[in-house]
């Protein structure tokens, strides 16, 4: 554990907060066994060398804190930005910025998931792979998991798609049901600003036998201001089990496909400014398609 004042980066008021937060959750997790090799002391030292960037590089607000109850969910996000930023960022707001605080399992791809060394920090700071086993043991556990349903696909997006939602998966809406398992879900909006011109070449992605290659203007994410929106849990319909069909499940991952796009319509009309000149067109194109299209 960090001694006060060695994160030199890092504020007095966030790093004596952190030190509570992690006192509190170190009680919680005395008597848990992690088989992924999930470390809080890690977790913590990270955290105070990433704060600082949460703070003033993104400058994060988080809107919707008081939505979080004191229980399990599965926290189902868009995913944006061409890297996991908005992972990172989400899973900060989950610790700081909620009461009481809370570390997110959040679920990763095979790919990264089997990287050398990255994969191993993941896993010790709290990502595993994002199967149904490892989901349904976590639950059991008490955890909340974070998921993006739209996979790879999600952060994959050229310019012009920026905040268009990929269709989701319905894994994550089984585990859900086994579980009796409510959704939260949560919308992310700033983070494809960070790489403002973005061409994916699929062809190349396929040599390199890669998920995604971006090809960006810019190498390092751009301080583009990000907004977390939390919005009320959806319930789990109490009439509706795990074997349900797949038009079952799909009409209730449409449903919350849906109320995250109303989350990103409103999002975008607050959004701060940065890159307007790209941001405002690709924003009210977005926003007049999703209106043409309404709920399905």
């Amino acid at each position: 554990m960090l001694k006060l004042g060695e994160s030199f980066l890092l504020s007095i008021e966030d790093e004596l907060k952190i030190n509570q937060i992690f006192a509190e959750l170190r009680e919680k997790y005395k008597d848990y066994k992690d088989p992924w090799g999930f470390n809080l002391d890690l977790c913590e030292k990270t955290l105070k060398k990433i704060v600082p960037f949460y703070r003033s590089y993104f400058k994060v607000r988080v809107f919707g804190a008081e939505n979080v109850q004191e229980k399990s969910y599965i926290v189902t996000s868009n995913h944006t930005g061409q890297l996991p930023v908005d992972a990172i960022l989400i899973t900060i707001a989950f610790l700081l910025d909620v009461a009481p605080p809370r570390v997110l399992r959040a679920m990763v791809e095979r790919f990264m998931a089997q990287l050398p060394f990255i994969g191993d920090f993941a896993a010790q700071t709290g990502s595993i792979l994002g199967d149904r086993a490892n989901c349904a043991y976590l639950i059991e556990h008490g955890e909340s998991i974070l998921v993006f349903p739209e996979g790879v696909r999600g952060i994959s997006k050229n310019t012009p798609d920026y905040y268009k939602l990929r269709s989701f998966s319905e894994g994550f809406y089984r585990i859900a049901l086994q579980k009796k398992t409510p959704i939260l879900p949560v919308c992310v909006i700033g983070a494809e600003e960070m790489f403002p011109f973005v061409f994916h070449s699929k062809r190349l992605a396929r040599l390199l036998k890669v998920p995604a290659l971006p090809l960006t203007a810019n190498l390092f994410p751009l301080p583009s201001p990000i907004d977390i929106y939390i919005g009320k849990e959806i319930p789990i319909p109490a009439n509706l089990e795990h074997e349900a069909t797949d038009k079952e499940i799909k009409e209730n991952v449409f449903h919350i496909e849906n109320t995250i796009k109303r989350m990103l319509i409103h999002g975008l009309k607050h959004r701060r400014p940065f890159f307007d000149t790209v941001r405002r067109p690709i924003s009210k194109f977005v926003i007049k398609e999703f209106r043409n299209k309404g709920d399905r």
